[in-house]
């Protein structure tokens, strides 16, 4: 008996220990904790970095360091994490504090003096360690909606002394998650043409039967060979009705476990690979996430745990075995998911060739295709498989393909602009037709004499587009000649059909000033607070220019005590 209570003492104490210091770090926010997003849930080309902290549908709130430290490194930036905070503490971690509206006073002085250094909003500094000092509980910031934010919220993070994110969770915040993981589809995978399941050679979803007590199972299946199974599930944290990421998968064959998934903690530098451990095929068409729970070869996920045999099982004739899916969140609730399977092998089938374009890429080696005015560039390693690439020009439009192959690394694209007319060359630009029209859509594009080039990372149609149209300017808040001393704020419309935005320039008297780009609603902000202008009247000009160098210029004048 005193053996059992030992050895169950000895149980719960290294099971509660945690590598993470879990009293260390405080709350950024003094609400509830609620989150609209967890960590590593799946995004598009990339696993989410931290937790995403619902600002009550409003911007402004209070955002506190995490805990003592210094401010490490400010990025100001329109797309992205907008305005981001990174606070480096002095157990070597770092906590970030993305999509803010305004930094403290203190920091928002530092940083505007920065832009105003360097004249650009975009700015990104790595101050030193004495520079801008942080006790625990200081206001860092505001909450906001800034960069490529979708609502109000605060983006958190993280990360270790390699700059790797970590959940958050692990250092002891509290979420409220009474509820088990959702599955809403299953599907199984033949590894190759040796193997099938129900007869079928290729992907198959199975149905799926919600059980009693919250778990799941699927028709037995008939099988043979070596087969991999993948998910869809998601997770609902209480008070919120996002759908959400788990924190752990596992799979077990016959009782034997033959892969896990921990989304514990990443590095940037292999995020990319999200296309791979998802049925990127899937995706594009069908915007439905298949988590595979099978490894391919080019997946080099860290997440990855306890893989047998890559994660595939083996169907024998005349067996009777069963494959089973845990599915887990990060408070411990769980789902099971269990698949009979039989093994039975394929009857005959009589399958018609498949029809495949005659261009070939071998994913180990460089590839270069060209055809009329046209080249296309792959750097060896640039796709995880070899295949059948579609291939074509025709009228200055490349088909390439569908969007449905995933990418380690972006290639270059070139087209040939000899043929077209002196003006004409300067506004045109390589463009990515997207959607049921097909419109066109701005590649960032370099020209060199009569060559256009761009660099992508996703497949499709490309085409030249020809952009003649200058940007618009309009004021939002004021008119020409009026008096503006009750105004904070200068906003400006600002606006491009085609290539898109590229820079702006405004100023004051002649003086630089600082104007916010707010891509999402087209506008430009000016804060009066930073006394740039001094004198009673005063000359606004602002020059905005597209991606082939269109530009407007606005000039408006003011009156201001």
């Amino acid at each position: 008996m005193k053996y059992t209570i030992l050895l169950l003492f000895c149980f719960t104490f290294g099971f509660s220990q945690s590598p993470y210091p879990q009293d260390y770090f405080r709350s950024p926010l003094d609400v509830t904790l609620v989150l609209s997003g967890t960590f590593a849930e799946l995004r598009s080309n990339h696993f989410h970095s931290g937790l995403d902290i619902k600002t009550q549908q409003r911007t402004g709130l209070n955002i506190y360091a995490a805990a003592q430290g210094y401010v490490s490194r400010i990025k100001v930036s329109h797309y992205g994490y907008g305005k981001a905070l990174y606070i480096t503490h002095p157990n070597g971690y770092v906590s970030v504090y993305a999509h803010l509206s305004k930094f403290s006073p203190r920091i928002q002085k530092y940083i505007k003096t920065c832009q105003y250094d360097k004249e650009s909003y975009e700015v990104e500094v790595f101050p030193s360690p004495d520079e801008l000092p942080i006790s625990a509980d200081d206001i860092v910031a505001l909450s906001g909606n800034s960069g490529s934010s979708g609502g109000p919220h605060l983006h958190f993070e993280i990360r270790d002394n390699e700059e790797r994110p970590i959940n958050p969770l692990l250092f002891g915040f509290d979420i409220k998650d009474s509820k088990p993981p959702v599955l809403s589809a299953v599907y199984a995978y033949p590894k190759d043409r040796n193997s099938h399941i129900n007869n079928i050679k290729k992907r198959i979803e199975l149905r799926l039967i919600p059980n009693k007590n919250g778990d799941y199972t699927t028709e037995p299946i008939e099988a043979y060979g070596d087969i991999g199974f993948g998910v869809v599930s998601y997770d609902q944290l209480d008070f919120a009705y996002n759908k959400n990421g788990l924190s752990n998968i596992q799979s077990f064959y016959n009782g034997n476990k033959t892969f896990e998934m921990d989304f514990k903690r990443f590095s940037f530098d292999e995020s990319k690979h999200i296309n791979r451990f998802i049925d990127y095929e899937v995706y594009k068409e069908e915007k439905s996430r298949i988590q595979k729970l099978f490894v391919q070869p080019g997946n080099t996920l860290s997440m990855l745990k306890d893989v047998d045999a890559s994660g595939y099982i083996k169907v024998e004739d005349s067996t009777n075995t069963v494959y089973k899916v845990r599915l887990r969140d990060f408070k411990g609730n769980e789902s099971w998911l269990t698949i009979p399977v039989k093994g039975k092998p394929a009857k005959e089938i009589l399958e018609a060739p498949e029809l495949k374009p005659n261009t070939y890429i071998i994913a180990n080696k460089v590839n270069e295709l060209e055809q009329g005015n046209v080249a296309v560039y792959f750097p060896k390693q640039t796709f995880y498989d070899d295949f059948h690439i579609d291939f074509s020009v025709l009228n200055d439009t490349l088909k390439l393909h569908k969007n449905i192959i995933p990418l380690m690394k972006s290639y270059t694209i070139k087209f040939d602009i000899k043929n077209y007319a002196d003006d004409d060359k300067d506004k045109l630009f390589i463009a990515n037709l997207y959607g049921y029209y097909q419109n066109p859509s701005y590649i960032s594009t370099k020209r060199l004499g009569d060559m256009l080039s761009a660099r992508t990372k996703s497949l499709g149609t490309f085409t030249l587009a020809r952009d003649t149209v200058n940007p618009t300017i309009k004021p939002v808040n004021f008119q020409d000649g009026k008096w503006l001393s009750k105004l904070s704020e200068l906003k400006v419309k600002v606006d491009d059909d085609l290539s898109g935005i590229s820079n702006y320039r405004a100023t004051i008297n002649g003086k630089w000033i600082l104007m916010e780009y707010e891509y999402k609603k087209n506008m430009l902000t000016y804060d009066f607070d930073d006394k740039v202008n001094t004198e009673t009247e005063n000359n606004l000009k602002l020059i905005v220019t597209d991606n082939v160098g269109n530009s407007t210029t606005f000039e408006s004048t003011f009156f201001r005590k």
